[in-house]
Formats: C-alpha cells, structure tokens, sequence
C-alpha cells in the first residue's frame, strides 16, 4: 500500500496498491467524497501508466493542480520506487 499527501488540494491524503502494474484499493482522505469515490472506481483496474496519462495535467478551478493531478503525482512516485 502506498500513501502519498497531496500538496495544493482539499483532499488530504491518497493511498493505493500496485499490482502487477494494475492500480488497485484508491482512496483518498478528504476532498469532494463523490468526485474522488467515481474516480477511484474508473481507474481501479487501470494500468499505472494509463491512469497517469489520463489523470496527468487536469486543474481545479484557478489551481495549476487537482486531486486526479496528485493522484497522478503518486501514482508516479510509486513507478519510481518500484523501480528503483
């Protein structure tokens, strides 16, 4: 499982597995419940690097970031540290 804390949202804390490169078990301590439940759903299942193309760039109203744009930014961290 990893954890990651977001930085320029509401949503607190993100935490997720990696599978096999499959993303699996997202949640997020925090945030727009709803919004960030749908997306949880829509990419559990999802491989790593199609999650973060997809989710990679997306704002929130006037900031450059948003809670699919750190999830992004984890799912990233965690690529690296598997890698590694």
């Amino acid at each position: 499982m990893y954890s990651y804390t977001p930085r320029g949202v509401c949503a607190q804390k993100i935490n997720f597995t990696i599978s096999e490169g499959i993303v699996k078990e997202v949640s997020f301590l925090g945030g727009c419940s709803g919004n960030l439940k749908g997306i949880s759903q829509l990419i559990e299942g999802m491989h790593v690097d199609e999650a973060i193309a997809r989710l990679k760039g997306i704002e929130c109203g006037p900031r450059a970031t948003s809670c699919p744009d750190q999830l992004a930014s984890a799912l990233e961290v965690a690529v690296q540290k598997e890698v590694s």
